[in-house]
């Protein structure tokens, strides 16, 4: 949860490539195309539980976890993480997810 917490933070500082004028958590959350799938889904909608919050208060207030910390987008692959994803690299893998940063040239916010 933490990991994809940083990827989401890090979308709203970024103002580069797909994430340019997203400046608040809500407009990352339902960015279309390129917002969350859970926002289909009723559990996205369940009242958040304190240990969830406490959570995202870590994350609001500048934590950052490997391989995430840069990070801008992951997903889970069936298999392997493949090397890049739509162009960027990959930085690494938790559990199932892949992890993929831009590079300092290309959105250097992300990198505070």
């Amino acid at each position: 949860m933490l990991l994809a917490g940083n990827v989401m933070v890090n979308r709203v500082y970024a103002n580069c490539i797909d994430f340019e004028n997203i400046r608040s958590i809500p407009q990352m959350v339902y960015q279309s195309p390129g917002g969350f799938e859970a926002v289909q889904e009723s559990y996205f909608y369940q009242r958040a539980r304190s240990r969830e919050i406490r959570l995202a208060r870590r994350l609001v207030q500048g934590e950052r976890f490997n391989p995430a910390e840069n990070s801008l987008w992951f997903y889970r692959p069936e298999g392997e993480c493949p090397a890049t994803w739509f162009g960027q690299p990959n930085v690494g893998r938790f559990k199932a997810h892949c992890f993929f940063s831009p590079s300092y040239e290309d959105c250097p916010e992300v990198y505070r």
